[in-house]
């Protein structure tokens, strides 16, 4: 096969590779996903059987809430014990069941190459389902998702893949989770983009898809096909209401941060303890069991709660109690680093919040017709915004457990408004503060590839003048025609070319000409590797990958159509485009600090001139 024939192919090669790999990963995320669609429904049966052991005596799989035991004082002890066995089994088995997953698996994404060990996949869930049948103020959702990503990584690592297909296969494991449980597939898929992937390719995005569906019709399949919280048929909304929603999603964002805030100051107090943090479940567990006693609903997931939130018909007293004594239980419990969920516990606070906050809306600003249930509503997905600053898996997750499509605009109102507060108090979220800890910087934003977009030809000089040689020139003629040359001195690289077939042999740098001694040897037994050679409108990226594989620095470069030679490219012009785009942005930041330097000087002389006019 010729050289011009072997470069035809090149494209098709790699788009028929990628396809091929692509395909691959999806089947991998779908079996996945079919899997972990049945240990959400192990985990839930297993938090069933422990509450009904723990707190009933009985040996049953029917849900049950632990709210409704009578074990009255003695129910102080069985949220210790729980946590006691978390403890032992965070001890002995894997430290990295604690905390509620999600930060895990961010950390594994991020710098951990994906990897996430194998025993989680079966610790995880089991802990979990410890803690919460034992009264933890937890949700389902974090468990599911650190089982998936740890089962996703799993198969990961056992099947020769690289660390970008195992994250694809990390994050749909645990979007798939999250979908098992509540049967919201588009929520996950956005939850992935948001909090995993960090990217937003067809590699990564066709897998997750798939893994997400798969998942909802695994929740359709094992549990129902009813909205995961219902609540009462919301009406179309007036303006006012959607200003006053906005509101209440701005006093939520600035619960967001307390929220936030108060996670990680109890959990920095339970490291000040002079004892190991094998113990703290239990004695976090303590504190759990005292607050049951009161408010016994702040005990276990809690799903129950938020429907009732959403139902508008709570009293004020049981809102107070669902906000502020699930809000403590949790902290405490959270921050004593058992194994649990946070998504539940924010939507259980949140809900209750923002029904509270509807009420006081009624009663002082009846004109803005709130209604209560989608108070409870906007509050529930503006707590969940602002705390893991996840904007768009918010507002559709509240639509998808809800199955209110009239519920976009307010919750889009009240959610932007939460965010808007966390972003400007808040560096990091609920998510990555411990990540960000541990001195792991996350993407907070995302960029085009520069890589993908960018074609070789944009990089390229208008005219090639890189020098081409004869192959069949002796060392010496060369030297010498450099010497009387001072244009063709001026580079630094030179092409070696057939003398006959006119191909492009190789590429030398003046400094190996120069350190040859040998004058009468001919240049082209100086080439020790052939010179990779690409099309222009082939991508950085597959330019990159050619320097990686062969090795060589230079590529020549040639027009497909016309096969002629445009000269050649190397690692440095590449990297040039990076630097091209950190100037430009150093550029705006330089603009804008200017501009808002010349609002300050201006702003200045006009408080000047009216205390001048006062005068």
């Amino acid at each position: 096969m010729t050289t011009e024939t072997s470069k035809t192919h090149i494209d098709a090669f790699e788009y028929r590779k990628k396809v091929r790999r692509t395909l691959y990963i999806s089947g991998l995320t779908l079996v996945n996903a079919i899997i972990v669609g049945f240990i959400a429904k192990g985990l839930v049966l297993l938090i069933s059987l422990f509450t009904q052991l723990f707190f009933f005596g009985n040996f049953s799989f029917h849900e049950v809430s632990p709210s409704e035991n009578s074990l009255g004082y003695w129910i102080i002890l069985i949220p210790s014990l729980g946590g006691l066995i978390v403890g032992l089994m965070a001890r002995f088995g894997s430290p990295a069941i604690r905390g509620h997953g999600i930060p895990e698996a961010m950390e594994k994404i991020a710098k951990g190459e994906s990897k996430i060990h194998p025993l989680i996949t079966l610790l995880k869930p089991l802990s979990a389902a410890v803690s919460i049948g034992t009264g933890g103020p937890f949700g389902a959702e974090g468990p599911i998702i650190s089982t998936g990503g740890a089962l996703g990584s799993f198969c990961g690592q056992t099947l020769h893949i690289t660390a970008q297909e195992r994250k694809v296969l990390l994050a749909a494991g645990a979007t798939a989770g999250m979908t098992a449980i509540f049967g919201t597939p588009f929520a996950a898929i956005l939850l992935a983009i948001e909090l995993l992937l960090f990217e937003f390719s067809s590699r990564s995005f066709i897998p997750v898809m798939i893994a997400c569906v798969t998942g909802a019709c695994m929740h359709f399949l094992l549990f129902d096909f009813t909205p995961t919280f219902p609540m009462p048929e919301i009406g179309q909304v007036s303006t006012g209401s959607i200003v006053a929603y906005s509101i209440i999603g701005l006093i939520i964002g600035f619960a967001s941060v307390i929220v936030t805030k108060a996670i990680y100051f109890v959990e920095d107090l339970f490291e000040r303890l002079p004892i190991h943090w094998m113990w703290w479940p239990a004695l976090g567990g303590i504190a759990v069991g005292a607050i049951g006693i009161f408010a016994p609903d702040t005990l276990g997931v809690g799903y129950q709660n938020i429907t009732h939130s959403l139902s508008g018909q709570l009293p004020i007293t049981i809102l107070i109690s669902l906000c502020f004594w699930k809000f403590v239980s949790w902290a405490i419990a959270l921050g004593s680093g058992t194994s649990g969920g946070t998504l539940a516990p924010l939507l259980t606070i949140g809900s209750s919040l923002g029904c509270l906050l509807g009420m006081l809306g009624q009663h002082y600003f009846p004109e803005a017709n709130i209604t209560l249930p989608l108070a409870a509503l906007v509050g529930m997905a503006a707590l969940f915004a602002g705390a893991a600053r996840a904007l768009l898996t918010s507002i559709v997750f509240a639509m998808e457990t809800t199955m209110q499509e009239s519920t976009l605009l307010p919750l889009i109102a009240g959610c932007v408004a939460s965010y808007l507060v966390s972003f400007i108090l808040m560096k990091t979220t609920i998510m990555t503060e411990k990540i960000h800890r541990r001195g792991i910087k996350l993407p907070d934003s995302y960029y085009p590839d520069l890589l993908e977009t960018q074609c070789i030809r944009d990089i390229m000089p208008i005219e090639n003048t890189t020098p081409i040689i004869a192959g069949s020139l002796t060392v010496g003629n060369v030297k010498a025609w450099l010497q009387e040359n001072r244009a063709a001195h001026a580079h630094n690289v030179f092409i070696v070319a057939d003398d006959i077939t006119k191909e492009k042999i190789g590429i030398i740098s003046k400094e190996e000409l120069f350190k040859h001694t040998a004058d009468t040897n001919a240049v082209q037994s100086l080439i020790t590797h052939k010179l990779p050679s690409l099309y222009s409108d082939n991508s950085l990226q597959l330019a990159v990958e050619f320097i990686l594989k062969t090795g060589q620095d230079t590529l020549s470069i040639e027009d497909r159509a016309s096969r002629k030679f445009l000269g050649v490219v190397s690692s440095r012009d590449i990297l040039h485009v990076f630097e091209q785009r950190l100037k430009e942005e150093n550029d705006k930041e330089k603009h804008i600090h200017m501009s808002a330097k010349a609002r300050a000087v201006f702003r200045d002389g006009i408080n000047l001139i009216r205390k001048k006019s006062r005068r």
